[in-house]
């Protein structure tokens, strides 16, 4: 048996649902206004509700809710990528955004052009962190739900980010994570000085992440929730046993066992088959 998850920030009306399951010839169970699950045993159409505002995902009815969420920052917890932000008080955001594009396409090698895009706000004042913080960091819809409820069911809950530890500790802490990590910015005299501690910590780093965390915490990457956006966050979502695609680049979605294009961040409890009754 597997389960089809329907999942969509506008909401699943009962009509669609009711079409849906009747297709399938399953069983029909409402999580929230914005997910149902239907379970069933059969093939799913190739073109189930295509065209429709809707995610469409189908998970194994097997070891459903996971013990570990590790998640990636930049465009997935936050709608931003803080390094443009950042390049934008320094006057150079167009050159930054479009390394930043290309490598999380999968075009470009992370650990280059983090160094590259670093290097362009060489001179930049500390103090423009925290003004970036300030006026340019949310949180993306979903994101505190997803992350407290996983706490309160007794998972762990970990934030890796390529980006800059600056931000990912408090984004980390805003939300409710239990660990984070990320690259640090090196800086001198009250300025940012282009460069950053090495080694860099990237997609390989991400992947040794996880395999720790499963260590420490005593499962498995079969246990493992991860979630993700760009080229960066490849081999953690391949290494999951959910590894989830949210508003992915194409070199991530290809990859993924589920891709969210219409949902907010609860939809990953919904992949789990988590109800809002039971969210934190």
């Amino acid at each position: 048996m597997r389960f089809l998850v329907l999942t969509a920030s506008v909401g699943v009306s009962d009509e669609i649902a009711d079409h849906a399951c009747q297709l399938v010839n399953g069983d029909l169970n409402r999580l929230s206004n914005s997910a149902v699950e239907i379970a069933f045993s059969g093939d799913v159409p190739a073109d189930l509700l295509a065209g429709t505002p809707i995610d469409v995902n189908v998970v194994p009815a097997q070891n459903r809710r996971k013990k570990l969420l590790i998640a990636d920052m930049d465009s997935t917890m936050i709608p931003v990528e803080c390094i443009d932000e950042l390049a934008d008080f320094a006057g150079v955001k167009d050159r930054v955004v479009e390394i930043t594009e290309r490598t999380m396409r999968g075009d470009l090698n992370f650990e280059d052009s983090i160094i590259q895009r670093v290097a362009l706000m060489e001179g930049l004042p500390e103090t423009v962190l925290e003004q970036c913080y300030n006026e340019r960091i949310s949180l993306n819809p979903g994101a505190k739900t997803l992350v407290q409820t996983m706490n309160k069911l007794g998972a762990m809950t970990a934030l890796v980010s390529g980006g800059f530890l600056f931000f990912a500790s408090r984004v980390a802490g805003e939300i409710g994570f239990q660990m984070n990590q990320a690259n640090t910015l090196i800086i001198e005299n009250g300025k940012l000085t282009g460069k950053v501690v090495l080694p860099i910590l990237g997609q390989e780093a991400k992947l040794e992440t996880l395999h720790a965390l499963c260590k420490s915490v005593g499962c498995t990457p079969a246990d493992v929730l991860a979630v993700g956006d760009g080229a960066n966050d490849r081999s953690m979502v391949e290494a999951a046993g959910l590894g989830v695609a949210y508003q992915p680049k194409q070199a991530l979605a290809d990859v993924a066992d589920a891709r969210l294009y219409h949902s907010d961040l609860t939809a990953l409890l919904a992949l789990q088959g988590i109800a809002e009754s039971e969210y934190a």
